[in-house]
């Protein structure tokens, strides 16, 4: 019987250290709609879905947020 491991939550930190992108500039591709949301995990904790961060470095010039 194969197990599903459950999507995991990255932290701040983890996205920049896997992405090279600085702050700043992160948070500018969230305002434009070229990088994953993030989610509020706690009240002060947020995180972004693992399967959402691997998803844009695949692709990264060509992603794009869709609703």
């Amino acid at each position: 019987m194969a197990s599903h491991a459950p999507d995991r939550f990255l932290r701040l930190n983890a996205v920049l250290d896997r992405t090279g992108l600085s702050r700043a500039t992160l948070y500018r591709k969230i305002q434009a709609g070229t990088f994953p949301r993030k989610f509020k995990l706690a009240e002060r904790c947020c995180g972004w879905r693992e399967p959402a961060i691997e998803e844009w470095l695949r692709n990264p010039m060509f992603y794009d947020v869709s609703d």
